[in-house]
């Protein structure tokens, strides 16, 4: 097991790591074990944005004319160092966050894996040529960076989602302001060590640690931003939204889900059951694709409630550092509080609890924020605990009696993030595939297990219709630029002269 002892760390701004102006800090603890310190870290503030700001307004003038494929070079350079520590960032981030390590090797992978997929679109930032309906004339489009991009980004995929934002951005020829969320600051600055060691100019990335209401409104009001890049809580991005909007800024917001898996009386139970575990619990329910509703047929509801329970009851709870806990702790006290509270939300509902709805303070877990693996049965559609994201683990069964049924149910929140169908009929997993209202699908999987190669968001109130990952992940961070040559040697009027 990594012991890494209390450090000391800084902003990274213009290429020098400086401490907050203030000389303010706060201290980042490991939710396993709550008297642990990871790190002290600077707690900035507005001076510090502009500061970063003006460093990455300034590299900028050079950045963005490196050719494309040079910047890649450096995304490769970062993918191999990322490769080289992966299992030294992927216990950092368990000490941090809470993740149980096999999961944490994977948040560190998926950034390795985004990373070189994105390094390869250095040779393929394709436009379009097209026939100009003038002759003698040539019709084109490029993309071109946007400048300045602020990337805020949460604690639950804390090595993951920045490379997510970074990568593409530094490719398109942005550079970039970085706030890591204030629960796992020690990743980001991995993460931005990383780029470091890699070769990125100074002042092409900056990373300013602090809280949301001083670093982020910060970066959300200042002038010479050109773009937020947001992942987070629903009630926070809709203040991104409004912020931006105000000040006609571009931005990207990935937000909340309530996300269901689908099984029906042909499914095969062990498989969904499988999945269905894996959805609810895993990250203890922390994931914006977490499965935290289980729309059941009601022909084979108690078989599937009763291996779900028995599994649930199994986890092993405890550190994520040990190779045998399979669930971790909950990032922080707010999360358990919020949890329980809605445990006691599906109690007075009438919903039945099946298992788990306590706080787990025993032996191993007691100085750690842990929440046993909850599972609520005979859950209507309309419950709060069925509408409502809870972000731990808890899940909900809702029995039906159709596809149909099934359907309707699980569009029937007010988000569209992920959904999955565990059935052995081609023709129902189709007939759901095109009904239900999401960004993600699977079949006989489970809502969680995005892979870098496809678009990832989601419809209604999970984001504002971007897609992060995916060839499309460069719409973020470029503008497209239509380009006329007209060699005819005269004045031609376009739609005048046609």
């Amino acid at each position: 097991m990594l012991k890494t002892e209390v450090q000391s760390r800084q902003n990274l701004i213009d290429g020098k790591f400086v401490d907050a102006q203030s000389q303010a800090t706060f201290e980042s603890r490991s939710p396993a074990h709550k008297h642990e310190v990871v790190g002290v870290f600077p707690r900035s503030g507005a001076d510090d944005v502009d500061r970063a700001v003006k460093a990455a307004r300034q590299a900028f003038k050079s950045w963005h004319k490196v050719p494309a494929p040079k910047r890649a070079e450096l995304l490769y350079r970062a993918a191999a160092i990322i490769t080289r520590r992966k299992e030294e960032m992927a216990q950092a981030l368990t000490r941090e966050m809470g993740k149980v390590l096999k999961e944490a090797r994977g948040d560190v992978q998926e950034a390795i894996d985004m990373t070189l997929f994105v390094a390869g679109e250095g040779r393929r930032m394709h436009g379009e040529t097209t026939p100009s309906e003038l002759p003698n004339k040539f019709a084109m489009s490029v993309r071109q960076p946007l400048g300045v991009v602020a990337a805020i980004t949460p604690w639950n995929f804390p090595v993951a989602i920045p490379s997510w934002k970074l990568m593409p951005a530094l490719l398109a020829g942005n550079t970039v302001v970085f706030k890591p969320a204030t629960d796992t600051p020690n990743c980001g600055q991995l993460f931005i060590e990383v780029l470091v060691e890699a070769g990125v100019p100074a002042g092409v990335v900056n990373l300013v640690h602090g809280s949301g209401s001083e670093v982020g409104h910060a970066l959300l009001t200042h002038p010479d931003i050109n773009l937020i890049s947001f992942t987070g809580s629903t009630e926070t991005g809709r203040e991104v939204l409004r912020q931006c909007g105000d000040r006609n800024r571009k931005s990207t917001v990935e937000l909340g889900g309530k996300n269901a898996i689908m099984v029906m009386d042909d499914a095969d139970l062990d498989l969904a059951v499988e999945g269905a575990v894996w959805g609810a619990f895993g990250t203890s329910g922390q994931r914006c694709t977490s499965s935290s509703r289980l729309v059941v047929h009601r022909k084979v509801v108690d078989a599937f409630t009763t291996k779900l329970v028995a599994r649930a009851k199994a986890l092993r709870l405890g550190d994520g550092l040990l190779e045998t806990t399979e669930v971790g702790p909950v990032i922080n006290q707010a999360a358990l509080e919020k949890i329980h509270r809605y445990t006691e939300i599906g109690q007075a509902e009438g919903a039945r609890l099946m298992c788990g709805g306590e706080v787990e303070s025993g032996g191993a877990c007691a100085d750690g924020t842990y929440y046993r693996p909850t599972v609520f049965a005979d859950v209507k559609p309309s419950m709060r605990i069925a509408q409502e994201e809870i972000f731990g683990p808890t899940t909900v069964v809702i029995p039906v009696d159709s596809l149909d049924e099934a359907v309707e149910v699980t569009n029937g929140v007010a988000y569209g993030l992920s959904a999955a169908i565990y059935t052995q009929n081609v023709n129902q997993a189709f007939a759901a595939l095109a009904e239900v209202n999401t960004g993600l699908f699977y079949v006989n999987a489970s809502t969680i297990g995005a892979e870098v190669q496809l678009p990832f968001g989601g419809t209604k109130c999970t984001g504002n219709g971007h897609r992060e990952a995916g060839t499309p992940v460069l719409d973020i961070y470029t503008e497209w630029k239509a380009c006329y040559i007209d060699y005819s040697g005269r004045l031609q009027k376009a739609q005048i002269d046609t």
